[in-house]
């Protein structure tokens, strides 16, 4: 595979900054997500030599059709929210080597050695995690197609863009309910499809099966997302005798998990039941000197804004790491 590792900080200072694979780094930052460009940003200003390895700049933002929760900035989609965190960092000129690819982490003494998928090797006295996740998909005709057109995979962030809409949600387990009764608050329908039983917790399932604008279709798969210029409903399956119907509606939240991105960390790093890296509430991990930010940990609530808050704290912790380090 032929990665892209040029880079593409538009810093306007004349001459783009470089990482330097002889250097010993402060702090190398893997992930160029919320998270990853936050920590970047907390470290450069507290005067740390930082440099970020992002496979894919902006992370999740890219694939967010619309941001309102975050605060000041309303009525902005991902990529110019991503832009405008790209713009703010770009000050400091903070080197980002874009296409980078993680392949294994190595100990060098107290340091870390990190090595890409194209042999480059870079080190570094602290390491930031924060690769990101990615969602579950369904993996059916029609989801990639109208993504960000009806089609979204986090109700708590997209969900007031359906207001007074019908919408679907698949999945059964906690993060299905609770994102259906979130709907359910300012959608005129909420339909939850699941292929077999509801997993989640019965005090949330009592609230679903009571709700008086949620619908429950168990024993059901979805088998395809239609539409023209945006989603305009599903056909789905019923898993018993394989009978198929059309229904019609205005959004699909696909409520199936995450995948956290832990790539060679999940070697090294301690692991939490569902892959995420557990990290506590300064970012440390279970190895000295690296720690994780945003949706590659376990923290449970998977949010632009508290990615950006653990991308900072984070920072914060490596910085104090390396003044003891050096005292």
């Amino acid at each position: 595979m032929n990665l892209d590792l040029s880079f593409h900080l538009d810093v306007g200072l004349g001459t783009k900054p470089k990482l330097d694979p002889d250097a010993l780094h402060d702090l190398l930052v893997v992930g160029a997500g919320p998270a990853g460009l936050n920590a970047a940003l907390y470290a450069v200003r507290k005067g740390l030599d930082v440099a970020i390895l992002g496979k894919r700049r902006g992370g999740q933002l890219l694939d967010t059709s619309a941001v309102d929760n975050y605060l000041g900035l309303d009525d902005v989609d991902g990529e110019g929210l991503s832009e405008r965190f790209q713009k703010h960092l770009s000050k400091y000129g903070v080197p980002v080597l874009d296409g980078a690819e993680v392949v294994d982490v190595l100990a060098d003494g107290p340091h870390h050695v990190v090595v890409l998928s194209n042999g480059e090797t870079y080190r570094s006295k602290t390491l930031i995690v924060a690769t990101g996740s990615t969602p579950r998909k369904l993996g059916i005709p029609g989801e990639d197609r109208f993504a960000g057109k009806g089609v979204g995979y986090c109700a708590i962030c997209d969900g007031p863009l359906f207001a007074g809409k019908d919408v679907f949600v698949a999945g059964g387990g906690n993060s299905a309910v609770q994102a259906a009764l979130d709907l359910a608050q300012l959608s005129r329908a909420v339909t939850v499809v699941h292929r077999s039983t509801l997993r989640a917790d019965q005090v949330f399932v009592d609230r679903l099966t009571t709700h008086p604008k949620i619908s429950v279709l168990l024993g059901t798969r979805i088998v395809e997302v239609t539409g023209d210029a945006a989603m305009d409903g599903l056909v789905v399956e019923d898993v018993a005798t394989g009978a198929r119907r059309s229904m019609k509606g205005d959004g699909l939240f696909i409520e199936i998990g995450h995948l956290p991105n832990v790539g060679p960390f999940g070697k090294r790093l301690s692991l939490s039941e569902h892959g995420e890296i557990v990290a506590d509430e300064r970012g440390t991990t279970s190895v000295p000197g690296i720690f994780a930010a945003g949706d590659v940990t376990d923290f449970p609530y998977k949010q632009i804004v508290i990615a950006v808050g653990s991308g900072a704290t984070a920072a914060l912790s490596a910085n104090e790491y390396i003044r003891r380090l050096q005292s």
